[in-house]
């Protein structure tokens, strides 16, 4: 596995391969926390605050320690990531059947959108989720992010509910993925 430290941004278009590895001790949790702002930037510009796009670095300290942190490196520089984890914790009440797996901080460098990168990053978190022993993956995002829901529509995930996060300006519908046999590998 590749153990390039996280360093400053690249340039789409890089001959540079997109190496994905985890999240290692060395790497910046500022600059993670930057992509997250970037990515996210243009959902707080339409008006959904999405908690990574205000989030601090602390917060982001505290996301990542909750599951496998991904990062998508091009020539060292961060341009995505991802974190996943099985049998994640979630409140009392949201519509998460037992034994689910998730992801959150699904995140591009806006400059890396239209490569794939969210598709692979995509693959890469129902892989591991699959790996760590759930065969569902629960998720959920602004039912007001029309484009979003329906990119991971395009991709296997079903409406199942609906939640309101305290650190967020909208409901999210949750949307599930059963994972079977076959995860799309990388």
């Amino acid at each position: 596995m590749d153990r390039t430290p996280v360093g400053g941004r690249t340039r789409r278009g890089s001959r540079e391969p997109i190496v994905l590895r985890l999240f290692a001790e060395g790497d910046s949790i500022a600059d993670l926390t930057s992509l997250l702002h970037r990515a996210y930037s243009g959902h707080a510009a339409e008006g959904r605050v999405f908690f990574a796009s205000y989030q601090s670095v602390e917060d982001t300290a505290y996301r990542l320690g909750r599951g496998e942190c991904w990062l998508a490196l091009q020539a060292g520089g961060l341009v995505g990531t991802v974190t996943v984890a099985a049998l994640h914790e979630v409140p009392k009440g949201y519509p998460d059947p037992a034994g689910s797996g998730s992801f959150w901080q699904l995140a591009v460098d806006p400059s890396y959108r239209g490569t794939g990168l969210g598709q692979r990053l995509l693959a890469l978190a129902e892989e591991r989720i699959a790996a760590l022993g759930s065969s569902r993956v629960v998720i959920d995002t602004s039912v007001e992010a029309v484009d979003l829901v329906g990119w991971y529509r395009r991709r296997g995930y079903v409406p199942v509910g609906s939640w309101r996060w305290a650190v967020t300006n909208y409901e999210s519908v949750v949307l599930l993925k059963e994972l079977g046999p076959g995860v799309p590998g990388l």
